[in-house]
């Protein structure tokens, strides 16, 4: 069972954090990875660790925000490998500030990478996915798009129509066998969440405000990818799958 060998898949924002995390969980499934980021030297150090482990993966350096290059990733993963089975669209950013400090064009730049940019992935893998009559395409929500905290309203505005997009993109690529899934994580400790590890009132809110007693492990947001991304998952559609400890489950 979720095994995913022979399976081409991409994940953006997949040098470090939650989306390197995943993207480790679906090599070991089998698949073999793109990784993408901007950082080109990052990407390489990352492919060089999957095929240490005798993994497979390969290096897609560009900026989610150029659609353009998404396309084209896309597109030359067809030609060279011959399919393309599995989107992860993981790359996002944060911008910190109360509302009435918060710049137009900050705000733009958030939702233009959170957002604009996931529904381009999922335009392109879509052209790909609905003739070849598979797919599986996977969001990264967050449970700030349920509950929503002070200062990120560029953040929770966008993952908000992450979780919005995702139910319409099943209900119109389900018809074609594609799936249209978001993993909604709560606190993980990835490198976007170092500030607020290191501040010792937030990460003591965090551990006693989640039931678990503690920030989510990298190593606990990979199999959820998988299962997403399996055979196995074929009327899993249009989910919006919280990963928080039950941290939005409770009062």
């Amino acid at each position: 069972m979720f095994n995913l060998s022979g399976k081409v898949a991409l994940v953006s924002g997949a040098s470090r954090g939650l989306g390197w995390a995943m993207a480790q969980s679906l090599a070991t499934a089998g698949a073999h990875v793109i990784l993408n980021a901007r950082d080109g030297a990052a990407l390489k150090e990352r492919v060089k660790e999957l095929a240490a482990k005798g993994l497979k993966g390969e290096a897609a350096a560009f900026d989610v925000t150029d659609h353009t290059a998404g396309g084209a990733c896309i597109q030359g993963a067809v030609k060279k490998h011959g399919r393309f089975d599995v989107l992860v669209a993981n790359a996002g950013i944060q911008h910190r500030k109360p509302i009435t400090e918060f710049e137009a064009a900050d705000f733009e730049r958030v939702v233009a990478t959170n957002l604009t940019a996931v529904w381009a992935l999922a335009k392109e893998a879509a052209k790909v996915m609905i003739p070849a009559r598979r797919g599986r395409i996977i969001m990264t929500g967050s449970v700030s798009a349920i509950l929503a905290r002070p200062t990120i309203s560029a953040y929770v505005a966008s993952k908000g129509a992450v979780h919005a997009l995702i139910r319409e993109l099943a209900i119109e690529l389900a018809p074609h066998n594609v799936t249209a899934n978001a993993i909604a994580p709560g606190y993980f400790a990835t490198e976007m969440n170092t500030a607020l590890i290191q501040n010792k009132e937030f990460n003591d809110w965090v551990c006693k405000r989640t039931p678990a007693g503690r920030w989510g492990k990298l190593e606990e947001i990979g199999p959820i990818a998988v299962f997403l991304a399996s055979d196995e998952a074929s009327f899993v559609n249009g989910h919006i799958l919280v990963t928080d400890g039950a941290f939005s489950a409770s009062m």
